[in-house]
């Protein structure tokens, strides 16, 4: 029985997909429906009478995916997640750009790459709140800097005109986000050490110097406890750290540079817990001033560290035991 691909856009507010029943056909059948429960329902149906061999298609989205995801599963339906850097580099150079024609993008390289493509599964339900529960700290952290932000500022108008009962405010906001933030990750612990797989992969991935609770929390969500990325060179791409050379012929133009397209949240955070290992770690200090040196910018260096950093966490998950540097 023939496959067919339905490629998939998804946004806050809707779903448009296109259904690629073969390559060589002029015109793939492009509609929309809302991102709801009812919208889904009526894709899926519209789908169906395609053909009963489907298989669906669409780019990591965040929680704009999360309900398109669930419902496929829930319906027993074959569909993959894929990482928007893969869509567009296996593409090449592409003009234009709208909801449909991404549709139809998709749908062309799932078509196109069906021997890479892999069924996806959601995380389990501990996963899903984890993450909701790193999310929610990540918000409550930000609340907490511009409090501070707004304290400094107060602080100097103190010395004009009395800002008492507004400094007192701040001060008592302050102290609440913190106790928010203290049971917020009393709970992400909780979470990881119930579950006996989550809780080994955690303690490997912070034995590597320079990954705390938080960076290894963040692994183990967004990569699906290490059962969605089978190598850390794609994990590296999918952060935005792996960098690609800009060419054309025979001729390179500009330096190399990491994609756009990345999950800006892990590159933060592995570029701090970089900053921390390059002081700490007596290799990568080593490299760091090696390569400082040798006139090389702090951030392209950083970048490469925390580069090793995944690799390293990938390394030691594989294995049985925490990382160890070997001395020298």
């Amino acid at each position: 029985m023939k496959t067919i691909f339905i490629g998939i856009d998804v946004s806050k507010e809707w779903l448009d997909a296109a259904i690629c029943k073969d390559l060589n056909q002029k015109e793939m059948e492009v509609f929309r429906v809302e991102n709801s429960l009812n919208g889904i329902e009526k894709m899926i149906r519209k789908c169906k009478k395609a053909g009963q061999d489907l298989w669906f298609c669409f780019e990591h989205t965040g929680n704009y995916g999360l309900l398109l995801a669930s419902q496929l599963q829930a319906a027993g339906l074959v569909y993959s997640v894929v990482p928007a850097l893969e869509i567009i580099r296996s593409q090449g150079l592409v003009r234009g750009k709208t909801d449909k024609i991404d549709a139809e993008r998709i749908a062309k390289y799932a078509a196109t790459q069906s021997h890479k493509l892999k069924p996806f599964q959601l995380p389990g339900q501990e996963l899903l709140k984890l993450k909701s529960l790193l999310t929610y700290r990540s918000q409550l952290v930000s609340m907490s800097v511009q409090f501070q932000n707004s304290r400094k500022s107060f602080l100097e108008q103190k010395k004009s005109i009395d800002v008492s009962l507004i400094l007192a405010n701040i001060e008592q906001n302050l102290e609440q986000i913190k106790t928010n933030i203290d049971q917020v990750e009393k709970e992400i612990q909780l979470i990881i050490q119930a579950d006996d797989q989550m809780s080994t992969n955690y303690k490997k991935t912070t034995s590597v110097k320079g990954v705390g609770p938080i960076i290894a929390a963040y692994m183990l969500v967004f990569t699906s406890n290490f059962t969605s990325f089978d190598n850390p060179r794609k994990f590296n791409c999918y952060a935005g750290l792996a960098p690609f050379e800009y060419s054309s012929g025979s001729s390179i133009r500009g330096k190399t540079r990491t994609s756009r397209l990345r999950n800006k949240t892990m590159k933060t955070l592995l570029f701090s817990g970089a900053n921390v290992a390059a002081c700490f770690d007596k290799e990568l200090k080593k490299y760091y001033n090696r390569k400082k040196q040798e006139g090389k910018p702090h951030h392209l260096i950083i970048n490469n560290i925390a580069c090793k950093l995944v690799y390293r966490i990938f390394a030691v998950v594989k294995r049985d035991e925490p990382y160890v540097v070997l001395s020298h």
